[in-house]
């Protein structure tokens, strides 16, 4: 994922509200939300490269998200996969806060990456950059290629755009958590972070919604889990920046919560 904005509790009738974009080369083969037949359980996205993920929910309420940290001049080659980190999570039943301290001790072993692990009810923040870990505070937060919350002009505009948004309707409606992932407008020249890979690429990457010829947003996601445990889960995938196709998968929380 590159963008990935959420609120948790304050509303009336859902208490986890994600909408969130993956962005990701053009060519890396890739399958859309599913239950995975190896995990049953789990539903996510896939890579079909490595076979990982990029953010996944399971039937008993674990959730899991990250976004790559970008630095050019950090990036190896070597390093291991990082989807595998998203997905050993959600497959396994350790508790969060250990499955950090796991990470924490092999994260030389990654490139730069956000990571968000818990479930529905609890949430928790890992950076393998800043080594910062913490549990999210209820409201809304926003997370792109740099630390939680870092007021990048996306991060800043989509993260505003939820707040209101939830604030100020009852009703959630999907579509409108897709307007929000789907605005392609460019931050201003004098705004624009510097991440080193230059300013004409730094612009195109600063919309929420990204297209450039080779590169861009694959999908968009909206995940609702209400106050009675009844999960939402929608994907909308793109091909190059058009529409291809929408999937939509709705159950209730099974089990006890484990985080």
């Amino acid at each position: 994922m590159c963008l990935i904005n959420l609120h948790l509790k304050g509303h009336p009738i859902y208490k986890f509200i994600l909408a969130a974009n993956r962005d990701e080369a053009y060519d890396r083969p890739t399958k859309e939300a599913h239950f995975w037949q190896d995990n049953p359980n789990l539903l996510a996205g896939r890579d079909l490269r490595l076979m990982g993920t990029w953010m996944g929910i399971t039937k008993n309420g674990r959730f899991a998200a990250l976004t790559n940290y970008r630095d050019p001049l950090r990036i190896q080659d070597d390093k291991r996969s990082r989807g595998e980190i998203i997905q050993n999570y959600l497959i396994s039943s350790i508790d969060s806060e250990m499955y950090i301290k796991l990470i924490h001790q092999d994260r030389e072993e990654y490139n730069g990456f956000n990571l968000l692990v818990g479930n529905i009810d609890e949430l928790f923040y890992y950076s393998n950059i800043s080594t910062d870990s913490h549990k999210l505070d209820p409201g809304t937060h926003s997370v792109s290629n740099h630390l939680l919350n870092t007021p990048w002009p996306k991060v800043k505009t989509a993260k505003q755009q939820l707040a209101d948004y939830v604030r100020t309707k009852e009703n959630i409606q999907a579509e409108e958590l897709f307007k929000i992932l789907a605005n392609n407008e460019e931050a201003p020249v004098d705004q624009l972070p510097n991440t080193g890979v230059g300013k004409e690429l730094e612009a195109k990457l600063s919309s929420i919604f990204i297209r450039t010829p080779h590169y861009g947003t694959r999908s968009s996601t909206v995940l609702l889990v209400d106050h009675h445990n009844h999960v939402t889960f929608m994907e909308r995938t793109f091909v190059q920046g058009e529409f291809l196709k929408d999937v939509s998968f709705q159950f209730h929380i099974t089990e006890s919560l484990k985080v």
